[in-house]
């Protein structure tokens, strides 16, 4: 096996796209996964897995049921299993999350914006 280092910030460069995350790295079960957000995303939740979103690059809100929260650059947040919510920045965001492979960007609710086979970088 050969050990790669990662430059987040050379990953980041290479797409545009919101909301679509990329797989930058794999440990024990769990996704290295960087994004970019910029508007609203959907309420969701993930019955089965924790999330962790690192806010790298601007700011990031998380509306959950009784409150809002803020992420400003070099902060993260876990979002625990069976948790409702909904990521929106207001301008570009870059995100690092970490999670369960199994975990699907729109956790218990399928639509359009779910991506079922996420690009490796």
């Amino acid at each position: 096996m050969e050990i790669e280092k990662v430059n987040i910030n050379e990953k980041l460069g290479l797409f545009s796209a919101y909301w679509s995350p990329k797989i930058i790295g794999e440990l024990n079960g769990q996704f290295v996964k960087i994004a970019k957000f910029k508007g609203e995303f959907m309420m969701h939740k993930h019955p089965g897995e924790d999330e962790l979103f690192y806010v790298i690059e601007g700011e990031l809100f998380i509306e959950l049921i009784s409150e809002t929260l803020h992420l400003k650059k070099g902060e993260f947040v876990i979002i625990p299993k069976g948790t409702d919510h909904k990521p929106y920045a207001p301008e570009e965001a870059c995100v690092l999350l970490f999670e369960p492979a199994s975990t699907s960007n729109t956790g218990d609710s399928k639509n359009h914006l779910t991506i079922k086979d996420l690009d490796r970088i």
